[in-house]
């Protein structure tokens, strides 16, 4: 009986690890905004934390990409070198800028709500690159478009309408209040530049996965190649960039401090242990389940910079929040049955018919069954197939009275 319960446990442990990593994955993603934000507020440039970030990222993944990706690595050619220059630009410099300068003109709460935005912005550059089909009278193409609309919907709800401030159960803010009045419009205007900014690193993102599909193609057996070398790429680029904007040396200086913190959090945790656990989730899951739990770390970050940051949240976020997790999980609901449908019909075995052969272009292949595809059927025209057929002639009545 102990050793059933023992089994029983250790099933359901196992079942449960892929939740457990992706919940866990969801604190980590929250303490990062919650920590670089700190970090930003006490003057560290986003320019710079990009740099040490990224440089923090290829210094942990690179080593594992020698170990386990050394033999078989694909020739880098000039077309491979720009996908990856494109990366790298796209995704260390444009986006990481952009959503920490949105960050510090906005809330965490406010950029992880920002953030949900990527799969509706993605399926859009998808259709927009002729990756993604859609055809309306598809229930989960109609779903994508929904969600879609929906989550911008939420987006521009959240940049246009504050509204007033939502208060916590747990926390107060009554001196919030009095410093609202004087200083009103430059906060309302701080706040406008911070959500654009947003919108702009999401975009970066949707295009970045966009691209890195085509990427993937060529290191489909060396991925953590592939994010060493896009992170290695990203960390020069970022530092071209820093030394255009700013001038002042002093703020490459680092110690053993907050910003210290954020970035080797940022590069160990975001952008090295998460790749390798989300990786493992897709894996097993795919990545419909992984992203599925995005929404969990805007909860925890509200909550968490409530009582770390004391944070306030505006009636306009919560309602834009709540139309953009709508969005993301329709948008989520239609990918999930697009896998699903391609997945039965992977595993559909196509119909032979027993005791005929047919003969394509002299070659000897078996007879198969012309089924009505679901368009064809509703319009009652069947798909054809020319096919040329040697059929065995019958023996002629001559020849029969000769045998006899």
């Amino acid at each position: 009986m102990a050793t059933e319960k023992l089994g029983g446990c250790a099933k359901f442990f196992a079942s449960s690890k892929p939740y457990l990593a992706m919940i866990s994955l969801q604190f980590g993603y929250a303490g990062m905004n919650i920590i670089t934000k700190v970090s930003l507020n006490q003057g560290m440039s986003h320019y710079v934390l990009v740099v040490y970030r990224h440089a923090f990222a290829t210094a942990v993944i690179a080593p594992f990409a020698f170990i386990f990706e050394r033999k078989g690595q694909p020739k880098i050619t000039f077309s491979i070198f720009m996908q990856l220059f494109i990366l790298g630009l796209l995704g260390p410099v444009i986006d990481q800028n952009f959503y920490y300068a949105g960050l510090k003109l906005t809330s965490p709460t406010f950029s992880c709500a920002m953030s949900n935005m990527l799969p509706a912005m993605t399926f859009v550059m998808a259709v927009f690159c002729r990756m993604e089909k859609i055809n309306m009278k598809q229930v989960r193409c109609i779903a994508k478009i929904v969600g879609t609309l929906v989550t911008v919907a939420g987006a521009m709800l959240m940049t246009l309408y504050r509204g007033p401030i939502v208060e916590m159960v747990w926390a107060k803010h009554p001196h919030n209040k009095t410093n609202g009045t004087t200083s009103t419009g430059s906060l309302d205007k701080d706040w406008f530049l911070g959500c654009i900014f947003l919108i702009i690193a999401t975009l970066a993102w949707a295009s970045l996965f966009v691209l890195q599909a085509k990427a993937i193609q060529t290191y489909k057996n060396h991925q953590l190649s592939l994010t060493s070398l896009v992170c290695f790429i990203g960390t020069v680029q970022a530092i071209a960039v820093t030394f255009v904007v700013e001038h002042n040396p002093a703020v490459w200086r680092i110690g053993w401090d907050m910003n210290l913190l954020a970035a080797a959090y940022a590069g160990i945790v975001t952008s090295s242990i998460s790749y390798y656990v989300q990786g493992l989730v897709i894996k097993k899951k795919g990545p419909v389940f992984a992203t599925a739990f995005s929404p969990l770390m805007m909860i925890i970050v509200a909550i968490m910079g409530s009582f770390i940051l004391a944070e306030q949240i505006y009636l306009g976020g919560v309602i834009g929040a709540i139309l953009i997790v709508i969005g993301l999980y329709s948008v989520l609901w239609g990918k999930h049955k697009e896998q699903m449908e391609s997945k039965v019909a992977d595993e559909i075995p196509l119909a032979v018919k027993d005791g005929q052969s047919c003969v394509i272009s002299g070659l000897n292949m078996i007879d198969v069954k012309n089924d009505f595809t679901e368009e064809d059927s509703k319009n009652k025209k069947p798909s054809s197939v020319v096919i040329n057929m040697t059929v065995a002639e019958p023996p002629s009545r001559d020849n029969q009275e000769g045998k006899a």
